[in-house]
């Protein structure tokens, strides 16, 4: 488990109290004082309250001085380019401020040399050429070594032109390139998006689809899983750095990705644009649509007999040994005598994206145990429910990968957190035992034990009794919704 930094910023209360102590006297000093104490609070009270109109400012600000102050740094991160997005023809540049990844950018004639593992930014000889070159590893984990140890790095070499020796440009591009890594943890669902995906949305939108992206590490099988997905981020066929011999030629090129944090999309920090998660979600769905078209046809769902007024329930079924749901069948049930319509899916890695995106944008309610296949929740529509079933140890994993994100798509994201007598734990270990009774203790020892007890060696039997009033309460709010969503349209009939 990846354990990040929070900058937490705590506003302390300040209990003023004015305290007005009379010394001992006569009754006639202290009333006196009283008196004066009590005009001095008199006055006091009307600067606050005609201050709007005697000093143009309200008092009552002064309370909201910490909030204002969050909100003024957000605007500035809004107006506040990143490093390195405005450099000069035969420059290298390189922001290594982040903590999640690199990014060296290089303008001018920019040209690869795949068998060195190489980019070459060629200058004029008249030039005093002082440049250092650069290594850089074009992944966003850069803070965790072990992954980034697999990782291919590029050499990144200014020098001096000479036309009689310099590569010969095989390919000539004239728009820019964005090189990025699918090696390192790619083959897990959550971070092909997490890490490849979504930064690459992020670092691509402000070339407006006219951008080549040239991958290192290249797989096969990725460009088949994601090619619709990339074909609405780039109007160019994809490159394979270590594949392609070719020298291919730019006029500018980025090499790493940009993250803001979990599967999400920061708009304060987005170069061209305001653009959220909820963009990148529009994507999805124009990368989609095409196929989803033909995949009805294919189907003739004309035929079916859904009954489409109910609303419909998907479970995300986990496939292998751990953080199963025993007693799905029943689970399926139960929500169909709540009311809902049931999908069960079982993707695995050879199931279309498409296919998987269809069942999630036509459905009202995810359930699904924590785990990679949760990313899956970004192929909701914004205002439906999901609903994460939380085991024993994963509190912090479930809400910072899933649930935080979930909200910021606009979901109604329900953490369900399963009693000791829900995890098959109990059973192995006894109530008694920290791994039940305190699964913090097992985690700060480290990922070994956390991934080993809680996530390979846990499943979930839900105690449905408990369960029903989370299926009642997502049921009546997806009427709810529907219902908020068809008055509109009955009113424009």
């Amino acid at each position: 488990m990846v354990q990040h930094q929070r900058l937490i910023i705590h506003h302390g209360r300040k209990d003023e109290r004015f305290r007005v102590s009379a010394e001992e006297g006569g009754g006639l000093k202290r009333a006196k004082q009283k008196f004066l104490s009590l005009l001095f609070l008199s006055i006091l009270s009307c600067c606050f309250i005609l201050s709007p109109y005697l000093f143009g400012f309200s008092t009552l600000s002064l309370l909201d001085s910490f909030s204002r102050e969050s909100e003024s740094l957000s605007s500035y991160e809004s107006f506040t380019s990143p490093l390195c997005s405005d450099i000069s023809n035969g420059t290298i540049c390189c922001d290594r401020t982040g903590l999640r990844s690199d990014i060296c950018v290089m303008k001018g004639d920019v040209r690869t040399s795949s068998a060195s593992s190489s980019l070459f930014l060629f200058t004029s000889s008249t030039k005093n050429n002082t440049t250092k070159p650069e290594k850089i590893k074009p992944y966003t984990r850069k803070w965790e070594t072990s992954v980034m140890d697999t990782v291919q790095e590029l050499n990144l070499i200014t020098k001096d032109s000479n036309k009689s020796s310099d590569p010969v440009c095989d390919v000539y591009h004239d728009v820019p390139a964005v090189f990025f890594s699918t090696g390192g943890y790619t083959g897990n669902v959550y971070h092909e998006f997490n890490d490849g995906i979504i930064p690459l949305f992020i670092t691509s939108q402000r070339f407006n689809k006219k951008v080549v992206f040239v991958i290192v590490e290249y797989h096969d099988w990725w460009e088949m899983k994601y090619g619709d997905i990339v074909n609405q981020l780039s109007d160019y066929p994809l490159v394979d750095f270590n594949g392609d011999s070719r020298t291919h030629c730019f006029k500018e090129a980025t090499v790493g990705l940009r993250i803001h944090d979990e599967l999400t999309v920061n708009s304060t920090l987005m170069v061209n644009g305001n653009q959220t998660i909820v963009d990148f979600r529009n994507v999805l769905d124009r990368a989609y649509s095409p196929r989803i078209q033909s995949l009805i046809q294919e189907a003739n769902e004309t035929t079916t007999t859904v009954d489409i007024k109910k609303p419909k329930l998907v479970i995300m079924s986990r496939n292998g040994s751990s953080r199963a749901i025993l007693n799905e069948n029943l689970l399926v049930k139960l929500a169909e005598q709540t009311g809902f319509n049931v999908e069960v899916l079982r993707p695995d890695k050879r199931t279309e994206m498409a296919k998987i995106y269809r069942s999630m944008n036509t459905s009202d309610v995810m359930i699904g145990v924590h785990g990679a296949a949760m990313t899956h929740f970004l192929f909701l529509k914004p205002k439906t429910v999901f609903i994460q079933i939380v085991p024993l140890g994963t509190d912090w994993a479930a809400e910072t990968y899933y649930g935080e994100p979930a909200k910021k798509l606009g979901l109604k994201y329900v953490g369900y957190k399963i009693t000791p007598e829900e995890s098959s734990l109990y059973d192995e270990y006894g109530r008694d035992d920290p791994v039940i009774r305190d699964p913090d203790s097992l985690n700060d020892k480290g990922w070994e034990y956390t991934k080993k007890i809680y996530l390979q060696g846990q499943n979930v039997k839900l105690d449905l009794r408990r369960f029903r009033e989370t299926l009642t309460r997502s049921y009546d709010f997806s009427i709810r919704r529907r219902f908020r969503e068809e008055v509109p349209r009955l009113l424009v009939t």
